[in-house]
């Protein structure tokens, strides 16, 4: 266990998605990895690390996915319509209505590979700093996909820039956002309300809330913390064979 300071810990966990990739009727995140839903990897990190409360966004076929969790203690909140990941965290605004007084995570439910020691150092930094936001990240030698991590000349954060939105200087950057992301949950939920549509996909992304919360004059801090083996993503069965491969041989160290 690495337990820190727990005080109005919480976690949002994006748990709502079908992974149509798969080519599985099952919800991406109750795939097993390590012989158990993937999804409690993410819960276990976040427990690890003191967060007293987690409540998972869930959507398709959503009842799996509580079962999945059903000894995890977790609360839920209901994305019915896939909008996007600021529309995902935003579900959970009534969750923390009459509670948004501490930090809270929000992580991706497909992410078991998450380590509890990444966690730590962010809400380090995070609470050392006074930040609004703190995001880990991670350098990949091939960032094909991934948002970037666009930072001023003195290497503060400036904002996350998705890949079809960058330019060519800006597709050179092997920085990229894996979502790990901690926020003063007031500082989120106020900035999730100015969050606007993507004008391409119709969506809202929680990536805008950083560059938000930065226009706005607050704190952001970005940690390259995330090891890039944590970063695969598992978007078919073959990635999933892999992340399993990887988490086994860890548990078995």
């Amino acid at each position: 266990m690495m337990m820190i300071a727990s005080h109005n810990l919480s976690a949002i966990i994006l748990a709502a998605g079908k992974g149509t990739r798969m080519k599985s009727d099952l919800p991406k995140v109750v795939h097993p990895v390590g012989g158990r839903p993937m999804v409690r990897a993410v819960v276990d990190a976040c427990r690890d690390v003191g967060v007293n409360r987690v409540v998972a966004i869930v959507g398709y076929k959503q009842e799996l996915v509580r079962d999945a969790l059903k000894d995890d203690h977790c609360e839920f909140a209901v994305q019915a319509e896939q909008l996007g990941t600021g529309h995902a965290v935003m579900c959970a605004a009534d969750a923390f209505a009459n509670d948004q007084a501490g930090d809270v995570f929000v992580l991706c439910g497909d992410g078991p590979l998450i380590r509890p020691k990444t966690l730590a150092v962010m809400l380090d930094r995070h609470r050392s700093t006074g930040a609004a936001a703190t995001l880990a990240t991670a350098v990949l030698d091939d960032a094909t996909g991934y948002g970037r991590i666009d930072r001023d000349e003195q290497g503060r954060f400036r904002a996350i820039v998705e890949q079809k939105n960058c330019t060519p200087e800006q597709l050179k950057i092997r920085e990229v956002n894996p979502s790990y992301y901690v926020f003063r949950a007031a500082d989120l939920f106020a900035a999730l309300k100015h969050v606007k549509r993507n004008p391409v996909s119709n969506e809202y992304y929680v990536t805008d809330v950083p560059e938000l919360l930065l226009n706005e004059g607050k704190r952001v801090e970005v940690i390259e913390a995330v090891p890039p083996e944590d970063v695969l993503s598992i978007n078919t069965l073959e990635d999933l064979a892999k992340v399993d491969g990887i988490y086994r041989g860890r548990a078995a160290k």
